[in-house]
């Protein structure tokens, strides 16, 4: 096994064949990407072995903007026998020694022709698992150092790759994605975005500490309340600007102050500590850069989290060039900040970017990757 898979939203898959080829040659690491464009999935083929298994324990997931999950696979299978696909499966783990797995996932990309093998691969999932166990292969807890969960992902009727990803390093989610119920008194369905967004990039257990109801925060572009809904949720007060009407529903809650003024001319109160900076404005992502960059540096927050609406030609290369405005702009100022950017679930032609200011003026390493 020398290939990785790489899942992603249908009609991202340039985005994530240039991303995989620049984070793996920033390890050392040179292959190829093969693609078929909205299929959903990459497979990056490494020239070296041992290769792939390299960048599964090394590449942070997290650092990879585009991709959802993130798996060693072997050559594809073809062709399965309708009456035995599971032997074929179980040759391929015989050449891995599986003995570290603690579970097994069948897959599929996410596009509508390969969800309409979903219900296959529910009802696969149990028999497969059944004949793993009996082999031994399913027993290990995840927290073992080095542990895997052993990934099928089938591309159509008896196609598949049989691989793993360490559980260290994996999406916690069924094919990479966090499904989420939307909120029935929330104004817009944005309001999900926002929501991935903070379970993405800010841990659990500090959510409480660094969203909370002594807290303020400002919505740039806030009409009709998506995100401005999520900050009320956990306790903050928070000045909603936008010319537009907000929901009257967020109105009763006391904990907004409507601002009709246009986002790009919006100052925060004289003598008012804004903990939050959120945006999801349609604009030029570079402009929006400009703009977040200029609320940090100013020291108007310490923290956001911002929309990047991409373009519909080389979106990777804008975002690139936005995060790298934005770190060099930071580490210029003298800041010593964390900066993470994913394509979450819920987001369109768009990404979304955490920027937490830990502090300024501080001897040593910016930790300025993403992480």
């Amino acid at each position: 096994m020398n290939k990785l898979a790489l899942l992603c939203r249908s009609g991202f898959e340039k985005e994530v064949a240039g991303e995989i080829s620049d984070k793996a040659a920033d390890l050392g690491v040179f292959g190829f990407a093969n693609l078929k464009e909205n299929s959903g999935f990459v497979i990056f083929e490494c020239y070296q072995k041992g290769d792939a298994d390299r960048l599964a324990k090394e590449l942070k997931l997290t650092q990879l903007i585009f991709v959802r999950q993130m798996m060693v696979v072997s050559d594809l299978l073809q062709d399965l026998p309708e009456n035995d696909r599971i032997t074929p499966i179980l040759e391929v783990y015989k050449q891995i020694d599986p003995k570290l797995s603690s579970d097994v996932l069948v897959e599929t990309p996410d596009t509508n022709e390969a969800k309409e093998l979903l219900t296959f691969c529910r009802k696969f999932t149990v028999p497969l698992r059944n004949q793993l166990k009996k082999q031994e292969w399913l027993k290990t807890r995840e927290t073992v150092k080095n542990s895997i969960t052993l990934h099928i992902l089938f591309i159509g009727s008896g196609k598949c790759y049989v691989g793993y990803a360490y559980n260290s390093n994996q999406s916690p989610f069924f094919m990479g994605i966090q499904r989420l119920k939307f909120p029935a008194d929330a104004p817009s369905r944005s309001t999900l975005k926002l929501e991935e967004a903070i379970l993405t990039f800010i841990p659990e257990n500090e959510e409480k500490k660094r969203l909370s109801d002594q807290m303020i925060g400002v919505d740039l572009g806030a009409c009709p309340g998506g995100w401005t809904y999520q900050l009320v949720k956990r306790g903050l007060f928070v000045y909603a600007v936008d010319h537009g009407k907000m929901a009257a529903s967020l109105h009763d809650t006391g904990r907004i102050e409507h601002c009709p003024e246009d986002g790009f001319k919006f100052h925060p109160p004289k003598r008012t500590k804004i903990d939050w900076l959120v945006c999801d404005m349609v604009e030029q992502p570079i402009r929006i850069s400009k703009l977040i960059a200029k609320w940090l540096i100013n020291g108007w927050c310490r923290e956001t989290i911002f929309n990047l609406k991409l373009p519909m030609k080389k979106r990777y290369q804008e975002v690139k060039l936005c995060l790298a405005y934005l770190e060099e702009e930071l580490t210029k100022h003298g800041f010593w900040f964390k900066i993470q950017a994913k394509h979450l679930y819920h987001d369109r032609e768009e990404i979304t970017v955490h920027i937490a200011v830990i502090s300024k003026n501080v001897v040593g390493t910016n930790e300025n990757r993403h992480s």
